[in-house]
């Protein structure tokens, strides 16, 4: 009696030797590092890692290793002030062309790492993650909405047969339409009063040299285009952090114009920061075929047209009217070429940016047209001795193809460098254009938001509860008081690793769900060891005992944990961040729990009393 088939001891000592496999990379913990990866157009090598290194020992700073991959180069040091001077450094050594990001990267030997295994993350609250303080280009919103203002007043002055000269910015701010005359600047006043309510005619000029209004756009309408380039940029940032796959991230509004975003457990921060920093979108204008590039470069560019730069340094000239902006793309996905065998990125419009597509495409069939990328960015630099924040808009073409013919709602983009950048682009364009550009102004990687004294008391006393929990089971129910103990030591140790294994991310309200899984593991223990006594005291021999104690109490302990578990799923389907945090540990550990309280310790009873003549049990 009270025997186990060899199968089921074999299936315990694997599934407990693969816990200690994937639970054992948490005892080595993460290294603060540095994570480096390449900007458009240039490449990790290992001319970069001899720079880098070059650079750590001119400064005399010294690390604990430097390795290199396929995209990134990571450099790791042994505290976080190290960390910090080294990014400085590493930053004014490289340039701009590479992304500088603080990292946590764990420390697991390279055995480990080949079977899959990585430390589980860690919250915000805890450690391991990364902050970033987001500000909003508002000016630059505002000036996007003045352009969009500039192209439908001269569609509504065409319309209307107004004759004008120019509508262009203001130097003073809003914008300037320079009227034919005294008449058509008159015509021209009324209407704009008549129809464009959101607009407000603050000046009106007549002489003979000049016919012109001075145009703005009122406050209210302006705090409006503020208030919705900010929801607009937070639902963006959104979608790009779930294309990253970040788990429990939070994204907040702080003030009238900036962003907190934490990404916990994120592992490749260079990634998170390029990104969420970047504000890239596309714009569709038709090629200058008529005027010489070079004449723009010398500075005397032709009305009407724009000089920008192809990527292999050539002038072109460029249409300022856009056919078409990345506002209006549903969908991008990188993919390969199937003419030239480079990657490419399938552009998605959406109704009415396909109807713009087909007219501008229709009427243009022969002519260039040019795909230029828009990125804007702000860089940290020490000017005199101060650090000043420096924006910089890169605008290049990467494209300028004859058109073939009339295009649609999807159509293709190439010239595209590699396909990394064309699966960045798409990811940009797939998760929406922001509605003004948006700058990282702060970066770090973030400790215990409790403080870390508080953290190491809560970790103590877990530590020191769960021992004081051991000793009293084995002094209360001796011999099997032990086998409670194992399995208890067991659970806790399957907890971990099924968190590793699935990479959840682990908080505070995790570990409370973890101490809660404990105190229920120690219940089922309990439960069965009282119902062994219970027998024991009927007059049932000590095997007979056994047997009817895990039988009986199997039920009791089902009930409970299966309700328990239910509750834990509602409080995952229906809760956020830090709840859900919660119901994942629970879950895991109500699992864990009851293969560890009945499965295993009732395989180490079975190993210590199995099929032998009991006179006595120790309990």
């Amino acid at each position: 009696m009270n025997r186990y088939s060899s199968w089921k001891y074999i299936l315990i000592i694997f599934l407990i030797g693969l816990g200690f496999l994937f639970a054992l990379p948490n005892i080595y913990g993460k290294d603060p590092s540095l994570q480096i990866s390449a900007a458009r157009a240039v490449e990790i090598s290992e001319l970069t890692e001899f720079q880098v290194s070059t650079a750590l020992e001119e400064a005399e700073i010294s690390y604990k290793d430097i390795s290199l991959d396929a995209s990134n180069l990571t450099i790791r040091f042994s505290d976080e002030e190290t960390q910090l001077k080294a990014q400085s450094v590493v930053k004014d050594s490289l340039g701009r062309n590479y992304v500088v990001a603080l990292n946590l990267a764990p420390a697991t030997p390279d055995w480990l790492t080949k079977f899959g295994a990585e430390p589980m993350s860690l919250g915000l609250d805890l450690r391991g993650g990364v902050h970033f303080l987001m500000e909003v280009d508002m000016e630059a919103a505002i000036e996007k909405a003045e352009d969009r203002y500039i192209s439908d007043l001269r569609s509504f002055l065409r319309e209307n047969k107004v004759r004008y000269k120019t509508i262009t910015h203001n130097e003073t701010g809003g914008l300037l339409i320079r009227f034919k005359n005294d008449s058509e600047r008159n015509k021209g006043e009324s209407l704009i009063i008549d129809n464009l309510n959101e607009l407000e005619i603050i000046e009106s000029e007549s002489d003979e040299n000049k016919f012109s209004l001075i145009i703005v756009i009122k406050d209210e309408v302006l705090l409006e285009t503020q208030r919705l380039a900010l929801s607009q940029n937070i639902t963006t940032l959104r979608k790009r952090v779930n294309e990253l796959g970040v788990a429990e991230p939070v994204i907040q509004r702080q003030g009238l114009k900036r962003v907190v975003v934490q990404l916990p457990g994120v592992q490749d921060t260079a990634r998170a920061k390029a990104i969420l920093g970047a504000t890239a979108t596309l714009e569709f204008r038709l090629v200058d075929e008529e005027h010489d590039p070079q004449e723009a470069v010398n500075g005397r560019p032709p009305a009407g047209s724009k000089l920008y730069y192809e990527r292999n340094g050539q002038p072109i000239l460029l249409k300022k009217q856009i056919m078409l902006t990345g506002d209006s793309i549903v969908n991008a996905a990188s993919g390969i070429d199937t003419l030239s065998g480079g990657p490419d990125v399938t552009i998605t419009l959406d109704g009415k940016g396909a109807k713009k597509m087909s007219r501008g495409t229709r009427d243009n069939v022969g002519k260039r047209l040019a795909v230029v990328f828009i990125e804007y960015k702000m860089e940290t630099i020490k000017k005199d001795g101060l650090i000043q924040k420096e924006k910089e808009t890169i605008e290049e073409v990467i494209n300028a193809a004859v058109i073939q013919e009339q295009l649609g709602k999807r159509f293709h983009i190439t010239g595209l460098e590699s396909s990394e950048e064309a699966k960045n682009l798409a990811l940009l364009l797939r998760a929406g254009a922001l509605a003004a550009p948006i700058y990282i102004i702060e970066e770090r990687t973030v400790g215990p938001s409790l403080g870390q004294d508080n953290i190491d008391k809560g970790f103590d006393s877990v530590v020191i509860g769960f021992i004081l929990v051991l000793i009293f089971m084995a002094i209360y129910y001796k011999v099997f008081g032990f086998i409670a103990d194992v399995a208890l030591s067991l659970n806790l140790v399957l907890i971990i690793a099924m968190l590793s294994l699935l990479q959840a991310t682990l908080t505070l309200p995790g570990i409370a769900g973890i101490v809660l899984t404990v105190g229920m593991a120690v219940d089922a223990n309990v439960l069965i060891f009282e119902r062994i006594k219970e027998e024991i005291r009927n007059g049932n021999t000590p095997q007979a005992s056994i047997h009817a104690g895990y039988e009986k109490a199997f039920s009791t302990i089902a009930d409970a944990n299966i309700t328990t578990l239910i509750a834990a799923l509602m409080l995952f389907s229906f809760g956020t961040g830090p709840i859900q945090g919660f119901a994942v540990t629970l879950s895991l550990g109500i699992i864990s729990s009851m293969f560890t309280a009945i499965m295993v310790s009732r395989g180490l009873v079975n190993l210590i009393y199995g099929g032998k003549n009991l006179k006595k049990l120790f309990i």
